[in-house]
């Protein structure tokens, strides 16, 4: 088993052992995440995208409660009403995207984010803590892709994946902040350093 697989499968089932014992529900909806692999949490970020009607990317109570049924979450109206809460931080009645990640992913590591931020500051040519497209495609090369190799896609339509990683809400911009909140794939970054 490869490292990273062995990783994900240990993590899984630390999760679905932490699961039988666990009481808040914020824990609870974070084990249930981990304990699909590592790309649970990312998983639970599509069915709140496709919960998001109006999207507006926030999510009101119903949306909310919606989300964490379809995401096969049971809770009681209780703790469903107590999880908002600790996602609606101010308190408006809806949860931001990005902040609901925020508060959802488990701690990142010291050294993750020191990596983060290598690949970050190597590309933030102006310091300002933005990265534009353009800083990225003068930093990427398409043609080293297998599927560019192979024919299959253009140099753009690998270029077009390779930014899906960065920028999410494909606003030509990635800031740091984002960045850290949306990063569940060190090796995108490890790929520019």
């Amino acid at each position: 088993m490869a490292g990273t697989a062995r990783h994900d499968h240990e993590m899984v089932q630390r999760a679905k052992q932490q699961l039988r014992t666990c009481k808040d529900p914020v824990e609870t909806l974070r084990l249930s995440c981990l304990s699909r692999g590592s790309n649970g949490i990312k998983g639970l970020g599509r069915v709140f995208r496709i919960m998001d009607d109006d999207h507006n990317r926030k999510l009101d109570f119903a949306e909310f409660k919606k989300g964490l049924r379809d995401y096969g979450l049971s809770l009681e109206p209780g703790e469903v009403q107590n999880m908002f809460g600790h996602f609606d931080k101010d308190g408006s009645g809806s949860i931001d995207f990005d902040e609901f990640l925020l508060n959802l992913r488990p701690p990142m590591s010291k050294a993750r984010k020191d990596v983060i931020m290598q690949a970050f500051n190597k590309l933030d040519k102006t310091g300002d803590n933005v990265i534009t497209i353009a800083d990225l495609k003068g930093v990427y090369n398409c043609k080293h892709h297998p599927k560019y190799k192979s024919g299959e896609w253009t140099e753009d339509q690998v270029f077009g994946e390779f930014l899906k990683s960065f920028d999410e809400n494909m606003d030509g911009t990635v800031s740091l902040c984002t960045k850290l909140i949306h990063c569940s794939h060190i090796s995108t970054w490890l790929t520019l350093l």
